[in-house]
């Protein structure tokens, strides 16, 4: 039977999603936990997406086929019981044989942190710590660049490898709040490394550094080169997927 899971996590002391010999992951936790629940049996969780080292999840999602046949209030008990502090279940529920928690997501909002006032070292791990005031005028303008359908490959770290990085944003927007900004971004699907380059080459923009049409232009030039700034990881959150189910 396959059910699928929604869950969140804090990211701080991950090396990201993706199982990786030897070092502690998402996945490795959740296959751990569910290898217990399964008669011992383990697993391959197939996630919505990757994420990396440091980012959080406050909404992800994930599916996975038992042998056992267990409701899905006790399995999210269970899954509770069993991983650590750091990841939790928020639902579970049982989906057809064929649905695929990656392929048949329609959608993925990510957020993205980031502070311009003093530095903070209880929110060191969750908000970027840039700790310098950005023009947010400017900021605001140039987001709207990535609106639309275009090819990211600019902004794709392993561009090279990628034979498609056409991608749909349905929503690019910043908002200033207490010193601090919150990027929003709303799309189809995303690439590895893509918000946090995004959000790089705006603070460039904040910066007084690039404008509007710096930004067109190097989104346009599908070179990776020429854009070489990546936001550090701390600042960035999966916050939701969406599936037609």
């Amino acid at each position: 039977m396959r059910y699928l899971i929604k869950f969140s996590y804090d990211g701080s002391n991950f090396c990201g999603y993706q199982m990786q010999p030897n070092l502690r992951t998402i996945q490795n936790e959740l296959e751990n936990a569910i290898e217990k629940i399964n008669n011992g049996i383990r697993k391959t969780v197939q996630s919505s997406g990757r994420t990396d080292k440091g980012v959080h999840a406050l909404c992800q999602y994930a599916h996975v086929d038992l042998d056992i046949d267990i409701t899905t209030h006790k399995f999210k008990r269970a899954l509770n019981s069993n991983l650590p502090e750091d990841i939790h279940v928020i639902e579970t529920k049982i989906v057809d044989d064929k649905f695929h928690a990656r392929y048949n997501s329609k959608e993925k909002e990510y957020k993205y942190y980031l502070n311009m006032g003093e530095y903070n070292p209880i929110e060191r791990n969750y908000v970027f710590q840039y700790n310098y005031k950005l023009n947010v005028s400017a900021i605001k303008e140039a987001i709207k660049v990535f609106i639309g359908e275009h090819d990211f490959r600019a902004f794709v770290t392993e561009n090279v490898n990628k034979p498609n990085c056409i991608r749909k944003i349905d929503i690019a927007k910043v908002e200033e709040d207490n010193n601090k900004l919150i990027f929003t971004f709303r799309g189809n699907g995303f690439l590895r490394y893509q918000v946090r380059n995004m959000v790089g080459i705006l603070i460039k923009v904040g910066e007084n550094k690039l404008d509007y049409n710096n930004v067109l232009k190097i989104l346009n030039s599908k070179d990776r080169s020429k854009c070489g700034v990546t936001a550090p990881s701390e600042g960035l959150y999966l916050v939701d997927v969406k599936y037609n189910i």
